[in-house]
């Protein structure tokens, strides 16, 4: 082989080795090449498959929620406390406007014009190019939707839709807006029954799920449109009757002006004897329509503020006072009204009969206490019978029934009526009472807790427990479990859940109920309780009035005690049907009125049940013969008769009268057709003549007797109407008056007062 072919032929081996080489490398990179895209093919396909194909169903689809209603909530009665309506959310797609053929300042002018909200707001939401989904305005009404309709296709606008949703209304606005609670701006709620029954009531929403093009535009056919149904929310029936929470909230807002009271005031009506709560009201209250909104009392109170920052502080504060609900969430020493729990134990216990007699000096010495305790009469009451002692309050009496009791029975029965544990009602907003420990309430060598506890002092209770206990004393006997949701239906009217009267133990017989209840309606026919006498009914009832230890009134001259003065009350006394607790929370020492639970709260209950008794329970009143001597009535039409006819039946309903003018028939009269006047009034005959058409200056009814109240208004050409004591009585004064002194009013007028007996009324 000559030189060139073995150079050839070494060339040939080179360059097939240089190829399989290039081949074996190729080959490697071309497997690693495949793993790496199998890899990332599996991480595609495999791993992240939901990922890209929800971002692909995105690029696809477009959903829209359909807002599921929420349930609605009814009273007892069926009567709508709150409720969802159809209303629209405007939202805008910044994606989809065309800048190019659509002018966005226009789009803009023209929906702030319709909407309310401000040019800039709107500008702002179409700056964001990448989103389809900015809201504008939530839950405008069917006309205000209609309006953005008509604009949108006047000017072939793409990119602004409406999308179905619901808004919240409560058709009573502020009834009962402490129990309802209220919703946020996405229909979550967010205090009361709202709140702790907002899984019941939010329901499901549903969903159109429909195709889009490229450039994100809905496709408009029917068969890339799929749709799902909002399941709406449960209906809840609460055991409030709004009949009587209306009459609860109309008195204890006049107590409020009538006796200035600084700190709100509170009160529960339940029915004894299931336990079902018929009302719940506290003052300062709100309307869940507008729930940030302040009262007109409340923004009184911030007016001297001036500074931003302090001002916004006590403005929110100021909306939880509102928005709390008191009478479930706050302790207070429940005073007087306690001692029928007192007087339960003593009667159960057999420590007393109604006979026993009690002697009342005014104090007595106490173990383990330096001081003397004293009775709220430091003069004592004397030598008294339990019944008398009750009617009369007397803390003396009440502390030698716990002595004879002994600590560990006393907190027996407290456990007993439930007042150490929650009641349990159907709310998150329930607190806690406050009570001395055992080691030291049961000290032998200490009896002053024991003695303080018996009327109601040195410790600390819920209204719940208050008058879920009381409940117990005049029902028969027994503790009832409270409640105030009555049934959850589905939109079917399907019963998910229903509530039925639980008994939860029975704490004093039924004798022992029946003999308490004797005592109480004494207290209230000759008591400390009788300024909540009402005309026609049996109504058995206690006062308190008990310290604010967390309030006090300070001056540079005077130190004065700030007090929560309360009323219990329940009727019929022989077969309760309803029992109402009022808290009246620091009551103005400038009304110039006793600061007494029987001066105050007692003829404010007094004026719920004459309300609610007839109104509201349907039960007739039955009127002996001093009570229609002084219950007021109905001014009779006479207008259009004689004079003599009109004579006859005036007298015949037991009205005095006198005669303006000569004419044989009446042409006018005074008061005015089905006004509402004490017996007895005078009415005028207008024969042939009309009454002055003017107006009066109202005087100064406060601490006048009935009769010089009657004569004041009637020089004025006004008339009288009563509530609270009975009017024959010559020791009744009147505490308030309906219109203010000195305000002018129409001549012909009816004036309501409130007539007390300030010698009824104690302070303990």
């Amino acid at each position: 082989m000559t030189e060139d072919e073995l150079r050839e032929k070494t060339a040939r081996k080179l360059r097939g080795a240089a190829v399989a080489r290039m081949l074996f490398l190729l080959a490697i990179c071309g497997v690693a090449a495949f793993a790496l895209l199998a890899v990332r093919l599996y991480k595609v396909q495999i791993d992240n498959s939901d990922r890209y194909e929800n971002l692909a169903l995105s690029n696809q689809l477009r959903q829209t929620t359909i807002t599921a209603s929420r349930g609605s909530v009814f009273d007892t009665n069926g009567k709508i406390l709150a409720v969802s309506a159809a209303v629209e959310n405007v939202f805008i797609s910044p994606y989809e406007l065309d800048r190019d053929s659509q002018d966005v300042g226009m789009i803009a002018d023209g929906l702030a014009s319709i909407l309310d909200v401000s040019r800039e707001f709107i500008i702002e939401k179409t700056a964001n190019t990448s989103s389809q989904y900015q809201i504008i305005k939530y839950r405008v009404e069917s006309g205000v939707a209609q309006q953005v309709r008509g604009f949108i296709k006047d000017n072939a606008i793409s990119g602004v839709y409406l999308e179905p949703s619901a808004r919240r209304y409560y058709p009573n606005n502020s009834l009962a807006g402490q129990i309802l609670g209220f919703v946020g701006t996405d229909n979550t709620g967010l205090y009361g029954l709202e709140q702790q029954y907002n899984s019941l009531l939010t329901g499901v929403d549903g969903r159109v799920v429909g195709l889009k093009n490229a450039r994100g535009a809905n496709l408009s056919f029917t068969e890339y449109e799929d749709v799902f149904s909002a399941r709406d929310g449960y209906d809840i029936t609460l055991t409030i009757d709004a009949s009587i929470q209306y009459y609860v909230e109309k008195h204890l807002a006049k107590a409020i002006e009538d006796y200035d009271v600084i700190n709100g005031a509170m009160c529960i009506a339940m029915e004894p004897k299931t336990g079902a709560i018929r009302a719940i009201a506290n003052y300062p209250n709100y309307d869940p329509n507008d729930y940030q909104a302040l009262s007109g009392r409340e923004l009184e109170r911030l007016s001297h503020i001036t500074d931003e920052d302090e001002y916004l502080e006590a403005y929110r504060n100021a909306q939880f006072r509102q928005w709390r609900n008191r009478a479930l969430a706050d302790t207070y020493e429940p005073g007087s009204v306690f001692k029928i729990i007192t007087l339960a134990m003593a009667l159960e216990e057999n420590v007393a009969t109604p006979e026993s007699t009690f002697d009342c000096r005014g104090r007595m010495d106490i173990l383990g206490r330096e001081d003397p305790l004293y009775c709220w009469n430091r003069y004592g009451h004397g030598l008294q019978d339990l019944n008398h002692a009750i009617q009369n309050s007397c803390n003396v009496t009440c502390v030698e029934l716990a002595l004879r009791l002994g600590a560990r029975t006393f907190y027996k029965y407290i456990d007993a009526f439930g007042l150490f544990d929650k009641p349990g009602l159907d709310s998150a907003a329930e607190g806690r009472s406050i009570w001395w420990s055992d080691s030291v309430f049961f000290d032998r060598n200490n009896q002053s807790q024991l003695a303080s506890a018996a009327f109601g002092q040195t410790f600390k209770v819920t209204p719940l427990q208050m008058i879920t206990a009381i409940a117990a004393t005049v029902n028969g006997g027994n503790l009832m479990q409270p409640y105030i949701v009555q049934q959850v239906a589905d939109c079917d009217g399907n019963i998910i859940e229903a509530a039925e009267p639980t008994v939860l133990r029975q704490v004093i017989s039924s004798e022992t109920s029946s003999a308490l209840r004797a005592i109480l309606e004494d207290v209230v026919k000759t008591g400390t309780g009788k300024n909540a006498q009402v005309r026609g009914y049996r109504v058995g009832g206690k006062t308190g009035t008990s310290e604010n230890v967390e309030q006090i009134s300070v001056s540079a001259e005077d130190a004065r005690k700030d007090y929560i003065v309360s009323f219990v009350g329940f009727a019929p006394a022989d077969d309760p049907e309803i029992v109402i607790l009022l808290l009246l929370d620091t009551p103005s020492h400038e009304t110039g009125i006793n600061i007494a639970g029987g001066a105050m709260a007692a003829p404010v209950v007094g004026n719920m049940l004459a309300d609610i008794l007839p109104l509201s329970l349907g039960i007739r009143a039955s009127y002996t013969q001093e009570d229609l001597q002084d219950i007021n009535v109905d001014m009779p039409r006479i207008t259009g008769r004689s004079v003599e006819n009109a004579v006859e039946v005036l007298s015949g309903l037991g009205f005095d009268y006198k005669i303006v003018g000569e004419g044989s028939s009446v042409t006018s009269q005074l008061p005015l057709q089905n006004a509402h006047v004490a017996s007895g009034t005078t009415a005028v005959i207008y024969a042939g003549e009309e009454p002055p058409r003017v107006t009066v200056e109202v005087p100064q009814l406060s601490g006048m007797s009935y009769a010089s109240a009657l004569q004041a208004l009637e020089s004025r050409g006004l008339f009288i109407r009563t509530t609270g004591a009975s009017k024959s009585d010559n020791r009744v004064v009147v505490s308030v008056q309906s219109i203010p002194a000195s305000t002018e009013t129409a001549y012909g007028s009816v004036v309501e007062v409130t007539l007390i007996d300030n010698a009824a009324a104690e302070r303990n």
